[in-house]
Protein backbone atom coordinates (compact mmCIF):
# COMPACT_ATOMS: atom_id res chain seq x y z
CA UNK A 1 0.00 0.00 0.00
CA UNK A 2 0.98 3.81 -0.78
CA UNK A 3 2.65 5.93 2.09
CA UNK A 4 -0.75 7.92 2.82
CA UNK A 5 0.71 11.63 3.68
CA UNK A 6 -2.53 13.13 3.18
CA UNK A 7 -3.66 10.66 6.45
CA UNK A 8 -0.58 11.53 8.03
CA UNK A 9 -0.79 15.05 8.06
CA UNK A 10 -4.32 14.80 9.37
CA UNK A 11 -2.66 13.63 12.27
CA UNK A 12 -0.61 16.72 12.88
CA UNK A 13 -2.89 19.98 13.82
CA UNK A 14 -0.37 22.57 14.08
CA UNK A 15 0.12 21.62 10.11
CA UNK A 16 -3.21 24.25 9.53
CA UNK A 17 -0.83 27.35 10.54
CA UNK A 18 -0.40 27.96 7.08
CA UNK A 19 3.25 27.72 6.66
CA UNK A 20 5.45 25.23 5.21
CA UNK A 21 7.36 23.22 7.39
CA UNK A 22 10.66 22.10 5.82
CA UNK A 23 12.43 22.87 9.00
CA UNK A 24 12.55 19.30 10.75
CA UNK A 25 16.33 19.64 11.91
CA UNK A 26 14.39 22.50 14.39
CA UNK A 27 11.93 20.05 15.63
CA UNK A 28 9.59 18.22 13.75
CA UNK A 29 5.80 19.20 13.82
CA UNK A 30 4.07 17.07 16.79
CA UNK A 31 0.55 14.89 16.39
CA UNK A 32 -2.50 15.80 18.30
CA UNK A 33 -2.01 11.95 20.01
CA UNK A 34 1.45 13.36 21.50
CA UNK A 35 0.33 16.44 23.01
CA UNK A 36 -3.37 14.48 24.14
CA UNK A 37 -1.06 12.07 25.81
CA UNK A 38 1.30 14.88 27.89
CA UNK A 39 -1.58 17.18 28.69
CA UNK A 40 -3.27 13.80 30.61
CA UNK A 41 -0.47 12.75 31.59
CA UNK A 42 0.22 16.24 33.84
CA UNK A 43 -3.12 15.40 35.23
CA UNK A 44 -2.80 11.89 36.31
CA UNK A 45 1.30 11.46 37.16
CA UNK A 46 3.12 12.66 39.87
CA UNK A 47 6.43 14.06 40.51
CA UNK A 48 7.68 11.04 42.28
CA UNK A 49 7.56 7.20 40.95
CA UNK A 50 8.64 6.17 44.01
CA UNK A 51 5.55 5.25 46.63
CA UNK A 52 2.26 3.78 47.30
CA UNK A 53 0.06 6.52 45.63
CA UNK A 54 -1.76 5.96 42.68
CA UNK A 55 -0.09 8.65 40.67
CA UNK A 56 3.68 7.65 41.68
CA UNK A 57 2.79 4.19 40.56
CA UNK A 58 1.31 5.56 37.44
CA UNK A 59 4.82 7.98 36.85
CA UNK A 60 7.25 4.24 37.26
CA UNK A 61 4.72 3.12 34.84
CA UNK A 62 5.40 5.87 32.48
CA UNK A 63 9.11 5.27 32.76
CA UNK A 64 9.45 1.99 32.13
CA UNK A 65 7.03 1.83 29.08
CA UNK A 66 9.33 5.00 27.76
CA UNK A 67 12.81 2.53 28.15
CA UNK A 68 10.88 -0.25 26.14
CA UNK A 69 9.90 2.38 23.35
CA UNK A 70 12.90 3.71 22.77
CA UNK A 71 13.98 0.08 22.76
CA UNK A 72 11.66 -0.73 20.29
CA UNK A 73 12.85 1.89 18.11
CA UNK A 74 16.28 0.98 18.13
CA UNK A 75 16.24 -2.80 18.95
CA UNK A 76 17.97 -2.30 22.40
CA UNK A 77 17.07 -3.51 25.67
CA UNK A 78 15.07 -1.40 27.93
CA UNK A 79 17.74 -2.33 30.39
CA UNK A 80 20.04 -0.22 28.74
CA UNK A 81 17.91 2.81 27.89
CA UNK A 82 18.60 5.98 30.05
CA UNK A 83 16.11 8.82 29.55
CA UNK A 84 16.46 12.26 30.39
CA UNK A 85 16.05 16.29 29.19
CA UNK A 86 18.02 16.43 26.31
CA UNK A 87 20.25 13.85 23.97
CA UNK A 88 22.93 16.93 24.44
CA UNK A 89 22.89 16.63 28.25
CA UNK A 90 22.85 12.74 28.39
CA UNK A 91 26.04 12.90 26.23
CA UNK A 92 27.51 15.23 28.43
CA UNK A 93 27.10 13.28 31.79
CA UNK A 94 28.09 10.20 29.92
CA UNK A 95 31.76 11.63 28.69
CA UNK A 96 31.88 12.75 32.33
CA UNK A 97 31.41 9.28 33.67
CA UNK A 98 34.08 7.97 30.61
CA UNK A 99 36.79 10.29 31.44
CA UNK A 100 38.70 8.23 33.65
CA UNK A 101 38.86 6.54 30.42
CA UNK A 102 40.66 9.57 28.99
CA UNK A 103 43.76 10.50 30.26
CA UNK A 104 46.88 11.09 28.92
CA UNK A 105 48.54 8.69 26.53
CA UNK A 106 45.09 7.80 25.40
CA UNK A 107 43.49 9.10 22.34
CA UNK A 108 39.64 9.31 21.03
CA UNK A 109 38.60 9.99 17.34
CA UNK A 110 35.75 13.13 16.71
CA UNK A 111 34.06 13.55 13.25
CA UNK A 112 33.66 17.02 11.14
CA UNK A 113 30.11 15.32 9.66
CA UNK A 114 28.35 15.18 13.96
CA UNK A 115 26.69 17.96 15.79
CA UNK A 116 28.13 19.89 18.94
CA UNK A 117 26.36 17.33 21.36
CA UNK A 118 28.78 14.59 19.98
CA UNK A 119 32.02 16.60 20.10
CA UNK A 120 32.02 19.60 23.01
CA UNK A 121 31.88 16.90 25.54
CA UNK A 122 34.61 15.19 24.40
CA UNK A 123 36.80 18.00 23.61
CA UNK A 124 36.24 18.55 27.15
CA UNK A 125 37.21 15.38 28.40
CA UNK A 126 39.77 15.56 26.18
CA UNK A 127 41.11 19.04 27.37
CA UNK A 128 41.01 18.01 30.94
CA UNK A 129 42.70 14.99 31.07
CA UNK A 130 45.19 15.03 28.17
CA UNK A 131 43.93 12.40 25.54
CA UNK A 132 44.88 13.25 21.94
CA UNK A 133 42.07 13.84 19.81
CA UNK A 134 41.92 12.84 16.41
CA UNK A 135 39.62 13.88 13.28
CA UNK A 136 37.67 12.14 10.63
CA UNK A 137 37.71 14.67 7.98
CA UNK A 138 34.68 14.85 5.08
CA UNK A 139 34.94 14.80 1.65
CA UNK A 140 34.82 18.67 0.32
CA UNK A 141 32.52 17.73 -2.75
CA UNK A 142 30.44 14.72 -1.48
CA UNK A 143 30.46 15.63 1.99
CA UNK A 144 31.12 11.81 2.18
CA UNK A 145 32.99 10.69 5.65
CA UNK A 146 35.16 7.98 3.83
CA UNK A 147 35.80 4.75 6.53
CA UNK A 148 39.01 3.96 5.18
CA UNK A 149 40.19 6.91 7.78
CA UNK A 150 39.14 4.97 10.77
CA UNK A 151 41.73 2.18 9.88
CA UNK A 152 44.36 5.03 10.15
CA UNK A 153 42.89 7.00 12.82
CA UNK A 154 42.25 4.28 15.73
CA UNK A 155 45.53 3.39 17.54
CA UNK A 156 46.25 0.84 19.83
CA UNK A 157 45.53 4.05 22.61
CA UNK A 158 42.34 4.77 21.24
CA UNK A 159 39.59 4.75 23.90
CA UNK A 160 36.78 6.22 22.09
CA UNK A 161 34.86 7.05 18.83
CA UNK A 162 32.21 9.46 18.25
CA UNK A 163 30.37 9.24 15.63
CA UNK A 164 26.86 10.45 13.88
CA UNK A 165 24.61 7.83 12.02
CA UNK A 166 23.50 10.80 9.75
CA UNK A 167 24.09 14.22 9.03
CA UNK A 168 21.08 16.43 10.01
CA UNK A 169 22.71 18.88 7.84
CA UNK A 170 23.98 17.76 4.70
CA UNK A 171 22.26 14.27 5.15
CA UNK A 172 25.70 12.02 4.48
CA UNK A 173 24.98 8.82 6.43
CA UNK A 174 28.73 7.17 6.97
CA UNK A 175 29.97 3.57 7.47
CA UNK A 176 29.08 3.50 11.05
CA UNK A 177 29.90 -0.54 11.72
CA UNK A 178 33.43 0.07 9.98
CA UNK A 179 34.05 2.92 12.89
CA UNK A 180 32.72 0.00 15.31
CA UNK A 181 34.91 -2.52 14.12
CA UNK A 182 38.10 -1.04 14.07
CA UNK A 183 37.31 0.46 18.02
CA UNK A 184 36.49 -2.40 18.85
CA UNK A 185 39.79 -3.97 17.79
CA UNK A 186 41.56 -2.09 20.36
CA UNK A 187 39.34 -2.52 22.96
CA UNK A 188 37.42 0.66 22.71
CA UNK A 189 34.04 1.90 22.71
CA UNK A 190 31.75 4.33 19.77
CA UNK A 191 29.12 6.63 21.04
CA UNK A 192 26.60 6.86 18.11
CA UNK A 193 24.56 9.92 17.70
CA UNK A 194 21.50 9.03 15.53
CA UNK A 195 19.64 12.25 15.88
CA UNK A 196 19.30 12.76 12.27
CA UNK A 197 18.97 9.29 11.48
CA UNK A 198 15.15 8.72 13.18
CA UNK A 199 12.96 8.60 11.70
CA UNK A 200 14.80 8.39 8.11
CA UNK A 201 16.43 5.00 8.97
CA UNK A 202 16.28 1.75 10.35
CA UNK A 203 18.37 2.14 13.59
CA UNK A 204 19.89 -1.13 14.62
CA UNK A 205 22.06 -0.86 18.00
CA UNK A 206 23.50 -4.41 16.98
CA UNK A 207 23.97 -3.55 13.35
CA UNK A 208 25.25 -0.52 13.45
CA UNK A 209 28.02 -2.59 16.59
CA UNK A 210 27.21 0.59 18.37
CA UNK A 211 28.07 0.60 22.07
CA UNK A 212 25.88 3.53 23.20
CA UNK A 213 23.02 5.05 20.80
CA UNK A 214 21.85 8.88 21.51
CA UNK A 215 18.44 9.39 20.28
CA UNK A 216 15.98 12.88 20.65
CA UNK A 217 12.73 12.60 20.32
CA UNK A 218 12.00 16.16 18.79
CA UNK A 219 13.66 14.44 15.71
CA UNK A 220 10.46 12.42 15.05
CA UNK A 221 7.69 14.58 16.22
CA UNK A 222 8.21 14.19 19.96
CA UNK A 223 8.33 16.03 23.36
CA UNK A 224 11.72 17.62 24.48
CA UNK A 225 13.40 14.36 26.34
CA UNK A 226 16.34 12.03 25.05
CA UNK A 227 17.67 9.06 25.83
CA UNK A 228 21.29 7.10 25.56
CA UNK A 229 21.24 3.24 24.77
CA UNK A 230 23.67 0.91 25.82
CA UNK A 231 24.06 -2.12 23.86
CA UNK A 232 25.22 -4.28 27.13
CA UNK A 233 23.29 -2.81 29.99
CA UNK A 234 26.07 -4.44 32.17
CA UNK A 235 27.93 -1.30 31.68
CA UNK A 236 26.31 0.95 33.15
CA UNK A 237 27.65 -1.18 36.63
CA UNK A 238 30.81 -0.59 35.43
CA UNK A 239 30.95 2.74 34.73
CA UNK A 240 30.87 6.01 37.47
CA UNK A 241 27.05 6.25 38.59
CA UNK A 242 26.42 10.54 38.00
CA UNK A 243 23.27 10.22 39.82
CA UNK A 244 22.38 12.18 42.77
CA UNK A 245 21.16 8.79 44.56
CA UNK A 246 23.78 7.15 45.86
CA UNK A 247 21.23 3.80 45.78
CA UNK A 248 21.01 3.92 41.77
CA UNK A 249 20.81 1.02 39.78
CA UNK A 250 20.92 -0.02 35.97
CA UNK A 251 19.82 3.28 33.88
CA UNK A 252 19.42 5.34 36.83
CA UNK A 253 23.17 5.73 37.66
CA UNK A 254 23.39 8.39 34.90
CA UNK A 255 19.50 10.12 35.48
CA UNK A 256 21.20 13.22 36.64
CA UNK A 257 17.67 15.06 38.48
CA UNK A 258 14.12 13.91 38.23
CA UNK A 259 12.09 13.02 35.41
CA UNK A 260 9.67 14.94 33.81
CA UNK A 261 7.47 12.19 33.29
CA UNK A 262 4.27 13.78 30.98
CA UNK A 263 6.95 14.17 28.70
CA UNK A 264 8.14 10.67 28.91
CA UNK A 265 4.86 9.38 28.34
CA UNK A 266 4.71 11.51 24.70
CA UNK A 267 7.34 10.22 23.90
CA UNK A 268 6.35 6.46 24.02
CA UNK A 269 3.24 7.85 21.95
CA UNK A 270 5.51 9.42 19.67
CA UNK A 271 7.14 6.34 18.99
CA UNK A 272 3.54 4.59 18.71
CA UNK A 273 2.88 6.93 16.19
CA UNK A 274 6.00 6.39 13.94
CA UNK A 275 4.89 3.07 13.75
CA UNK A 276 1.72 3.89 12.62
CA UNK A 277 2.63 6.00 9.92
CA UNK A 278 1.93 2.78 7.85
CA UNK A 279 -1.72 1.92 7.98
CA UNK A 280 -1.55 -1.51 7.45
CA UNK A 281 1.25 -2.07 9.74
CA UNK A 282 0.70 -5.01 12.15
CA UNK A 283 2.72 -7.15 14.85
CA UNK A 284 5.26 -5.94 17.40
CA UNK A 285 5.75 -2.03 17.71
CA UNK A 286 9.66 -3.36 16.56
CA UNK A 287 8.11 -4.83 13.19
CA UNK A 288 5.87 -1.96 13.13
CA UNK A 289 8.34 0.17 12.91
CA UNK A 290 10.32 -1.42 10.46
CA UNK A 291 6.82 -1.62 8.24
CA UNK A 292 6.01 2.00 8.72
CA UNK A 293 10.01 3.35 8.80
CA UNK A 294 10.30 1.24 5.08
CA UNK A 295 7.33 2.40 3.83
CA UNK A 296 8.33 6.13 4.65
CA UNK A 297 11.54 5.62 3.18
CA UNK A 298 10.10 4.48 0.09
CA UNK A 299 8.15 7.98 -0.06
CA UNK A 300 10.97 10.08 0.70
CA UNK A 301 12.90 9.09 -1.73
CA UNK A 302 10.77 9.88 -4.81
CA UNK A 303 10.16 12.81 -2.94
CA UNK A 304 14.23 13.42 -2.53
CA UNK A 305 15.07 13.20 -6.19
CA UNK A 306 12.23 15.12 -6.98
CA UNK A 307 13.32 17.83 -4.71
CA UNK A 308 17.46 17.31 -5.84
CA UNK A 309 15.79 17.75 -9.79
CA UNK A 310 13.98 21.02 -8.80
CA UNK A 311 17.15 22.38 -6.89
CA UNK A 312 19.56 21.57 -9.40
CA UNK A 313 17.53 23.05 -11.93
CA UNK A 314 17.94 26.57 -10.22
CA UNK A 315 20.90 28.48 -11.37
CA UNK A 316 21.66 30.23 -8.11
CA UNK A 317 21.04 27.34 -6.13
CA UNK A 318 24.11 24.98 -4.72
CA UNK A 319 23.54 22.01 -3.03
CA UNK A 320 26.10 21.18 -0.34
CA UNK A 321 26.97 17.58 -0.51
CA UNK A 322 26.11 14.81 -2.90
CA UNK A 323 26.74 11.70 -0.61
CA UNK A 324 25.44 8.23 -2.21
CA UNK A 325 23.83 6.87 1.13
CA UNK A 326 22.10 9.82 3.01
CA UNK A 327 19.00 10.51 4.91
CA UNK A 328 16.68 12.98 2.89
CA UNK A 329 18.07 16.18 4.25
CA UNK A 330 20.49 18.74 2.79
CA UNK A 331 21.99 22.41 2.84
CA UNK A 332 22.35 24.88 0.22
CA UNK A 333 23.51 28.36 -0.86
CA UNK A 334 22.35 31.03 -2.81
CA UNK A 335 24.73 33.03 -4.93
CA UNK A 336 25.54 36.56 -4.04
CA UNK A 337 23.06 36.39 -1.01
CA UNK A 338 23.89 35.38 2.59
CA UNK A 339 21.79 32.58 4.14
CA UNK A 340 19.95 34.96 6.37
CA UNK A 341 18.58 36.86 3.41
CA UNK A 342 17.36 33.80 1.84
CA UNK A 343 15.75 32.22 5.01
CA UNK A 344 14.00 35.87 5.91
CA UNK A 345 12.75 35.48 2.10
CA UNK A 346 11.21 32.64 2.61
CA UNK A 347 9.95 33.32 5.90
CA UNK A 348 7.99 36.50 4.77
CA UNK A 349 6.09 33.72 2.55
CA UNK A 350 5.38 31.24 4.97
CA UNK A 351 8.14 28.58 4.56
CA UNK A 352 10.32 27.55 7.71
CA UNK A 353 13.92 26.53 7.02
CA UNK A 354 16.98 26.18 9.40
CA UNK A 355 19.74 28.79 9.15
CA UNK A 356 21.63 31.16 11.38
CA UNK A 357 25.29 31.37 13.58
CA UNK A 358 25.52 27.74 14.60
CA UNK A 359 23.61 25.48 12.36
CA UNK A 360 25.93 23.39 10.94
CA UNK A 361 29.44 24.56 12.73
CA UNK A 362 32.49 22.82 12.61
CA UNK A 363 31.19 20.90 9.38
CA UNK A 364 30.43 24.37 7.37
CA UNK A 365 33.13 26.15 8.69
CA UNK A 366 35.41 22.82 7.77
CA UNK A 367 34.03 23.31 4.07
CA UNK A 368 34.66 27.25 4.24
CA UNK A 369 30.41 27.76 3.76
CA UNK A 370 30.36 29.47 6.65
CA UNK A 371 32.78 32.14 5.97
CA UNK A 372 30.79 32.81 2.91
CA UNK A 373 27.54 33.77 4.21
CA UNK A 374 26.09 30.20 5.82
CA UNK A 375 23.97 27.98 4.18
CA UNK A 376 20.23 26.87 4.52
CA UNK A 377 19.16 23.47 6.01
CA UNK A 378 16.44 21.80 4.88
CA UNK A 379 14.82 18.39 5.21
CA UNK A 380 12.10 16.32 4.61
CA UNK A 381 9.51 14.77 6.82
CA UNK A 382 6.59 12.64 7.34
CA UNK A 383 3.98 15.23 6.67
CA UNK A 384 6.52 16.89 3.76
CA UNK A 385 4.29 17.02 -0.22
CA UNK A 386 5.33 17.94 -3.51
CA UNK A 387 3.34 20.80 -3.21
CA UNK A 388 5.75 22.23 -0.85
CA UNK A 389 8.80 21.55 -2.46
CA UNK A 390 7.12 23.49 -5.21
CA UNK A 391 6.73 26.14 -3.22
CA UNK A 392 10.12 26.52 -2.40
CA UNK A 393 11.72 26.43 -5.83
CA UNK A 394 9.14 28.70 -6.84
CA UNK A 395 10.01 31.38 -3.74
CA UNK A 396 13.75 30.65 -4.27
CA UNK A 397 13.26 31.40 -8.58
CA UNK A 398 12.50 34.91 -7.45
CA UNK A 399 15.43 35.60 -6.22
CA UNK A 400 17.31 35.67 -9.06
Amino acid sequence: MAYDVARVRGLIPSLGDGWIHLDPQAGMQIPDAVSRTVSTAFRSSSSSSTGRHLSAQRSAGIVTAAREAVADLVGGDPAGVVLGSDRAVLLAWLAESLSSRLGLGTGLVLSRLDEEANVAPWLRVASRYGARVRWAEVEIETCELPSWQFTELVEPTTRLVALTAASSIVGSAPAVRAAADCIHEVGGLIVVDAIGAAPYAHVDIGELGADVVAVSAPSWGGPQVGALVFRDPTMLERIPAMSLNPHARGPERLEVGGHQFALLAGLTTSIDFLAGLEETATGTRRQRLETSISSLQDYHDQLFEYLMRSLDALPLVTVIGRSPIRVPTLSFTVAGMTADKVAAHLADNRIATVSGPGVGGRLLDALGVNDEGGAITIGLAPYTTRYEIDQLVKHLSSLG
